[in-house]
Parts: C-alpha cells; structure tokens; sequence
C-alpha cells in the first residue's frame, strides 16, 4: 500500500516479536494516518529467531496462559488457541498450563500481523508494507531519517525503530580460523544439522543454556544416537518450571527491594531461599517473586553493582529465572542418565581445526574433539563490540551510544535513543534485547510486549497499555 505525504512513516527493523508487535500496537492505538515499513531479514516475518522453528519439539518456556501478546488482554493467547481444532477437546486448565511448540506461537504472531497490518480498506487510519532486506545503516536529517539496506534501497521514514533482537554468538579465540570448516557451527540459530556425523560421531555444545536444550531435544528428536559433550565455565543446565507454594513472606511489604542496593538484597534472598529450601520447596519462588522488582531493581544498583551482579550472580540467576518445560527437562535428564549426554565445567580456552574435526580446548590442558562443534555460548552482550553493520554504524555516527554496561543502547524511559552527545534523538527507538544494559530483563514475552506497547505510545503520541501486575505469574507454574 502507498501512504500519503501527509501520513507519517514509521520504519521498523526486525521482523520478530518486538517488531512485529510494536507495529501491531501502532495500528491499534493511531487516531491519525500513518505508514508502516516493517524491514525484516533472513529469518520468516512474523517469526524471528526465537518463533522461527519448524520443529515441533522446540516448546515455549512459559505457559500458554502467561503468553499473550497484548498486556491488556491476558487471555488473548489462550483465546486464540481456541481458534485451532488441535485444541477443541483440550479442558481448559490443561490448554492454559500447556507449553505449546514454538512454532505455533509463531503461527500467532503472523496471524496478529496479518489481522491488524493487512487486508485493510480504503478507511483505514494505519497502512503497512513489508520489505525483505538487511538495514545497514540509518542517515537523520533533522526530525526525519532514511533506512539504507544492503542492495541499496532508501526508506524514507520520520521515526525508525530498531528491533534486532539478539546478536549471534561471540566469536570464541581461534574462531576466526573456522569459518569454512565442516564440523564448526559458529552460529547455533542456523542450521547446523546439515553437517550432522554419523551415529557413531561426536557432537560438542559449547554453553548449557536454552539453546543447548535445544540442540539436545532435536538430536534426540531426529533419532541421533551419537555421543553428546556440552560445556559452559559452571556446567548448569536450564531447570524445570515447577507448582510452587504459597509464600506470603517475601517480598515483606515493609521492604523496599528496589532501594536496598546489591548486598543486602543479596542477603536478603540468601536467607528466603534458605528457608524455603527448610519446607521443602523450590527456592526459585524467590526469584519468581522478584519479577515485578527486577527492571527497578537493576536501574537502581550502581555500575559497580550491576558489574558485580554480572559477575558472580548472573549465571545463577538466570538458570533460575529461565526455566525449561517439564516434559524437555525431563528429556535432557534422560540424556544424561543414558550416557548420551556429559556436561563439563570448565572455560573454554579455544577452539581449533583437528582435521576434519574441532578441537575445544579447555583450561587446565584438557580438550574435547568433536566431529561437530556448536557455539552455543549465548548472543554477544558486549554492545561495542557488536557484528551488526547497522549498529555499528550508527555508533559510529554518534547516533545512538552504548549504556552504562556495555550490554545495549541508551535509550530514555519512553525508548528513545539517546546519541553520543547525550541528547535525545528525534528519529531512534529501541526495544528488546538491545536494552539489556537498562532493563536486565529483557527478553521475555511478558516484558517484551509491555516494552512493545510503551514504543507504540510513544510513536503516536498516546498512552501505553496499563502495567501488568507480574505478581500473577508467579502465582503457580511460569
């Protein structure tokens, strides 16, 4: 559809969760004319990485009824399930407690897409167009930019919102020497198994977390029955979501958890987690209590704190705090019960060329040798440091800057960049796990589509949906 000169452009790149759902929330909250781009690459529109599977095992983290899009309408997710006749005979409780394939989580989202964004009359106060292409860079001139992508295209647009999601892999040392080598995956969201070995080959994972459940699930799904190695620096593996307790006495409603800064929080949990450990319960309610905390919590702690927090508290956390299905957590044990699977603790030093296969050197002068070597080691979170010609353009301009923590871009509460010079920009949003620094928690469904809402406000100059209460997800199962 074409837009007129009187009717604003928003350019949104990233065809995922966040851009697809900021696009969504600007066509439901605009009273007057505008035109959306909505700039997507590689990965299916509508679905992004996380979205994007086509194998069933690959199951949501979260509940159906924790899942919605849309923070106003928390059933939404559920409601739409309805709409498929796998889910007719489903009772109610069981289809809101299910853990649902991703993929057909991505089939919601493109419907949300296609319900708000196409098929609109003449009448219509939003219009939306969809454009294949990779954005590599972003020129502002005043109030207004223009989106440069790869094959030369210009997208004039008077706000732009960048919606990358999650970077690939960091490059491990030794690496770089792998790029064309047969048995190296250096990016765990491409398909890897185009190169699997034979039944009696090795596969190494390097990192533990919900990418390597993945890489897990489906070799057991594709009936690979060769040896699997995985290792991370702790060798945790993701914990099952479980049905918690009642638990009134944290958070005290005489405490402020925002305000009291990293050690006594710290201290504080230490002993909950201790007495809820004493009644036999999971002490990760601790931690589930803490969700309608963290965002504040964080953007309290100093820099020093936040840098002590990322080093001795993070890969607890988020064991903790990003749990696996029941059914994929029982998979993975079954796993390791069988011999198949062996975790490792240990760092990684480097990785290198052993023939046809690579060679993971450990510290302490051990090594693993596999015949497939996946760096699963999580999305680069050093925001300098970033791969994306795009983003690294824009630095480089000046246009937007990394925030205090080097983990994402500045922005201010509304999601507006903040350039160099530490002025506002009149053109960049972000949103999504380009905010990591800011928010910490980032990457969830049920922050995500708050933050999705916010930009949309902010795009056309309304009000959010109302805050979610997070308080109810930690009710039972999340």
């Amino acid at each position: 559809m074409t837009a007129s000169s009187s009717t604003k452009r928003i350019a949104i790149i990233g065809g995922g969760f966040s851009g697809v759902m900021t696009a969504v929330n600007v066509a439901r909250m605009s009273k007057h004319p505008r035109h959306i781009i909505l700039i997507n690459a590689k990965r299916p529109l509508g679905r992004g990485v996380a979205y994007g599977t086509r194998r069933p095992e690959h199951l949501l983290n979260v509940a159906a009824r924790n899942m919605s899009a849309f923070p106003d309408l928390p059933d939404h997710f559920v409601q739409w399930l309805r709409t498929r006749s796998e889910f007719d005979t489903v009772p109610d409780l069981e289809l809101r407690e299910r853990f649902m394939p991703r993929m057909v989580f991505g089939d919601y989202l493109k419907s949300m897409m296609h319900h708000h964004l196409q098929g609109m009359g003449d009448e219509v106060t939003v219009t939306a167009e969809f454009v294949e292409g990779v954005a590599v860079d972003v020129e502002v001139n005043g109030s207004s930019g223009v989106v440069l992508l790869e094959d030369g295209t210009r997208i004039d647009a008077d706000r732009v919102v960048l919606a990358s999601g999650n970077e690939p892999p960091a490059a491990l040392p030794g690496a770089e020497l792998l790029q064309d080598h047969g048995g190296w995956a250096g990016n765990p969201w491409l398909p890897w198994h185009e190169n699997l070995p034979g039944d009696d080959g090795t596969i190494v994972i390097l990192g533990t977390g919900l990418t390597t459940v993945d890489s897990i699930i489906s070799l057991r799904a594709m009936g690979w029955l060769g040896r699997i190695h995985a290792v991370s620096r702790h060798g945790w593996l993701p914990e099952a979501h479980f049905r918690g307790i009642d638990y009134h006495d944290f958070p005290s409603p005489d405490v402020d958890l925002t305000t009291l800064g990293l050690e006594k929080l710290r201290a504080l949990m230490e002993e909950h987690c201790g007495k809820l450990r004493e009644l036999g319960a999971n002490p990760a309610i601790v931690v589930d209590k803490m969700r309608p905390f963290t965002q504040q919590v964080w953007k309290n702690f100093s820099v020093e704190e936040r840098l002590a927090f990322a080093k001795k508290d993070a890969a607890r956390w988020n064991i903790m705090r990003h749990r696996i299905a029941p059914e994929i957590h029982a998979q993975v044990t079954s796993s390791q019960l069988t011999g198949q699977l062996q975790v490792h603790s240990a760092y990684i030093e480097r990785v290198e060329a052993d023939g046809e296969k690579v060679k993971v050197c450990l510290e302490g002068g051990e090594s693993l040798t596999g015949d497939l070597v996946i760096n699963a080691t999580g999305p680069q979170t050093r925001f300098s440091s970033s791969k994306s010609l795009l983003l690294s353009k824009l630095m480089e301009k000046g246009l937007i800057s990394p925030d205090d923590m080097d983990m994402g871009i500045r922005i201010t509460d509304d999601h507006t960049a903040v350039t160099k010079d530490g002025t506002e920009s009149e053109v960049l949003l972000a949103l999504g796990p380009l905010l990591r620094g800011t928010l910490w928690e980032t990457i969830a469904v049920p922050e995500l589509r708050g933050q999705a809402s916010q930009v949309a406000a902010t795009l056309v100059g309304g009000s959010a949906a109302p805050a979610e209460d997070l308080s109810a997800l930690v009710e039972f199962i999340i």
